[in-house]
């Protein structure tokens, strides 16, 4: 059995969610932990979880809906943390790739969602793009800890966040012919690996170019354990106290 530990299972994106659910359970992919990015996603993920059992939620700002939240918003997370199915703060950080990003805004953001996890002893699931050392130091700043989603850093970067106490969210980027984050992989613990689909996006090798779903955790699960050299039921066993550890499920 595996959990897909992070995905964006909306009606913007599924037109039947049902059977997502359905295909992912058919593959032993027993939970889901599906992630918030702004208002109007944390209001559908929070639906969802009443529906499925075997679906847990967290809930966040995205950094790049910056310029759109209101402080509603956060009030409306911190009114919801109270849900035993909401396991973490997340999808939160920070996203310079794109020009004219406004970074003072985004670091504010970022650190009122932290100082949020920090009070209610939440974990915290981590986006950083193109902004490692302003990440790092603001994590830092708080008792947090977490995911690190869809690392992609060098293994330097993986041992700071380690000394931390952060995990790392492994996605079908791994399965990808030239990515880098395999060898980086070979060189980080099994106890701080967590397997991810950030479905619909970053589809896994042989499906590259349809839509991701949790059900794709199968072939990242092949092909993390190949890497390590250990069996898939091993992996499972590991992953699987992982997430007990870090996300109390």
């Amino acid at each position: 059995m595996f959990t897909d530990t992070h995905c964006h299972i909306y009606k913007e994106y599924y037109e039947d969610i049902d059977k997502i659910i359905n295909n992912a359970l058919n593959v032993n992919i027993s939970r889901v932990i599906n992630n918030g990015c702004d208002n109007k996603s944390n209001i559908e993920v929070l639906n969802l979880i009443s529906k499925y059992p075997n679906m847990y939620g967290a809930l966040g700002i995205h950094p790049e809906n910056v310029d759109s939240y209101k402080l509603e918003d956060l009030t409306f997370i911190k009114n919801n943390l109270n849900n035993n199915k909401i396991i973490a703060i997340g999808e939160i950080g920070l996203d310079y790739h794109y020009e004219n990003v406004n970074k003072e805004k985004q670091i504010k953001l970022f650190e009122e969602q932290l100082k949020i996890a920090e009070e209610y002893n939440m974990p915290v699931i981590i986006h950083s793009r193109e902004a490692t050392l302003d990440t790092i130091n603001i994590l830092k700043k708080y008792k947090v800890t977490g995911v690190i989603h869809s690392f992609s850093g060098s293994l330097e970067t993986a041992k700071i966040y380690l000394k931390m106490g952060f995990s790392f969210g492994i996605n079908g980027v791994i399965t990808f012919k030239n990515a880098k984050i395999k060898d980086v992989i070979k060189e980080l613990p099994l106890s701080s690996i967590l397997l991810e689909t950030d479905s619909p996006y970053l589809t896994p090798t042989p499906l590259r170019g349809t839509t991701n779903e949790p059900a794709n955790i199968k072939y990242i699960a092949e092909f993390v354990a190949n890497l390590k050299n250990i069996n898939t039921n091993d992996l499972s066993k590991i992953t699987n106290e992982n997430i007990k550890r870090i996300f109390d499920i």
